[in-house]
C-alpha cells in the first residue's frame, strides 16, 4: 500500500519543479538566481536545488546555464551580433563566465564557434541539431566538431 500524503507531496513538488523548469525556459535572459526560483515554487533554495536535480539530473542554475547557451549558439550563428552583444542578450552579466561556461559546454569559445559556424554555412535547422551544448563537461571527452 502505498503512503498517500508522500505521494501526494512528491507529486506537488514535481509540479512546481515543472514551473521552475518552465520559468527558466520562458525567462532565461532576465535576471534569475536559484534564491528567486525557490521563493517563486514556495521551496528553500536547497530543497529545491536538491529536487530539482533529481528531478532533471542537473541543478537549477546548471539548467539555466544551458539555455542561455543554446540561445547564444543560435544568436552567433545568426552572425549580427558580437560576443559581448550575445552575452547580455542571454542574460549573462560576466563576459568571462559567460565565456567558460560556453567552452566547457560547447567544446570551445564563443568567438571560434561564431567563426567556424559562418564559415560551415548550414542551415539553421540542422545546426540546432548538430551543435546542441553537451551537458556537465562533456564536449571534450566528444570531441564534436562543426561539419
Amino acid at each position: 500500500m502505498t503512503d498517500t500524503p508522500a505521494l501526494a507531496l512528491h507529486l506537488r513538488d514535481l509540479a512546481r519543479l515543472r514551473r521552475v523548469r518552465d520559468r527558466i525556459d520562458r525567462d532565461y535572459a532576465q535576471p534569475l538566481d536559484v534564491e528567486a526560483l525557490a521563493r517563486g515554487a514556495h521551496m528553500s533554495a536547497g530543497h529545491l536545488s536538491r529536487q530539482f536535480k533529481l528531478a532533471y539530473g542537473e541543478s537549477p542554475y546548471s539548467y539555466l546555464m544551458t539555455r542561455r547557451i543554446e540561445r547564444a549558439m543560435a544568436l552567433l550563428r545568426g552572425g549580427k551580433l558580437g560576443v559581448t552583444e550575445v552575452c547580455f542578450a542571454v542574460g549573462c552579466s560576466s563576459l568571462g563566465t559567460f565565456s567558460t561556461r560556453f567552452a566547457e559546454l560547447v567544446g570551445m569559445p564563443p568567438s571560434a564557434y561564431r567563426r567556424q559556424a559562418q564559415a560551415a554555412g548550414m542551415p539553421p535547422c540542422v545546426a540546432r541539431q548538430v551543435t546542441r551544448p553537451i551537458r556537465n563537461r562533456e564536449a571534450a571527452a566528444a570531441g564534436r566538431r562543426l561539419a
